[in-house]
């Protein structure tokens, strides 16, 4: 395991969006581990609020705010809520997310759940940027990442809406980048590989063999390598940084 524990990000307030495990959880530990304060926040409320306790014992100021991406009231609340909780907000990583739609042809995908995964995804990430773009100005700019995929890059097969989605993200992050910039708020996504976590725990074994064989690195990949990428966008080194997209794969997908 990685070790973030210098303090680069001391005095930052962050709030994570589906942070209850997988690599949302990961970024919460890594950021707190450099000295940030974290807002936890998910629909999976129970496991989140184990998530932020583990990380409390850990010595990190972490809290948890249910949130439903779903809602556009739930993320003005979840929004609100953070920035009370800190006492404003420094930065944004939207990480919640659905894949619902893995291992069904163009024509097996429903309709219904096209929507739900673009509601989520795609509009969730919109509307919470949106509502954590007022606490931002107050600080006087602040940090956005945008979680999106390598499946956006190479064009995953039988998985087409969460492609889409996260194709949606990454045109955005550029849109977004480019809007906020005025108010010194930069913008910038990630795209993860294959990340052995609970959330891929779906996919075939043979898709997880064929990133395994098509990386530079070849080993699995794990939620840790992402966390450097995180903090490196959320510090000051990074404040210069925007509008831009980071494939973190081990070279599945090189830029």
């Amino acid at each position: 395991m990685l070790d973030h524990s210098s303090a680069q990000l001391a005095g930052k307030r962050i709030l994570i969006t589906g942070a209850a495990r997988g690599l949302g959880a990961e970024f919460a530990r890594a950021a707190g581990k450099a000295g940030a304060q974290i807002v936890l926040a998910d629909i999976l409320t129970e496991q989140g609020e184990a998530t932020a306790a583990r990380l409390r014992e850990e010595g990190i100021t972490a809290h948890f705010v249910a949130l439903d991406l779903n809602s556009p009231d739930s993320v003005i609340a979840c929004a609100d809520r953070a920035a009370t909780l800190l006492g404003g907000l420094d930065g944004l990583i939207n990480n919640g997310a659905i894949t619902n739609s893995g291992g069904k042809t163009l024509e097996q995908l429903e309709v219904d759940m096209w929507d739900r995964v673009m509601q989520v995804n795609v509009r969730g990430t919109w509307l919470m940027t949106r509502a954590v773009l007022p606490h931002l100005r107050k600080t006087g700019g602040g940090n956005v990442i945008n979680i999106a995929s390598d499946t956006a890059m190479w064009g995953a097969p039988n998985l087409l809406a969460y492609v889409a989605s996260k194709g949606a993200v990454i045109a955005m992050t550029r849109s977004l980048a480019r809007e906020l910039g005025a108010d010194h708020v930069v913008v910038n996504a990630i795209a993860p590989g294959l990340t052995d976590v609970e959330a891929t725990a779906y996919v075939p074994a043979e898709r997880h063999q064929y990133y395994l064989q098509g990386r530079a690195i070849q080993r699995p990949q794990v939620p840790e390598d992402v966390s450097g990428t995180v903090l490196f966008l959320l510090s000051d080194a990074a404040r210069f940084v925007t509008g831009q997209l980071l494939p973190v794969n081990g070279g599945f997908v090189m830029n």
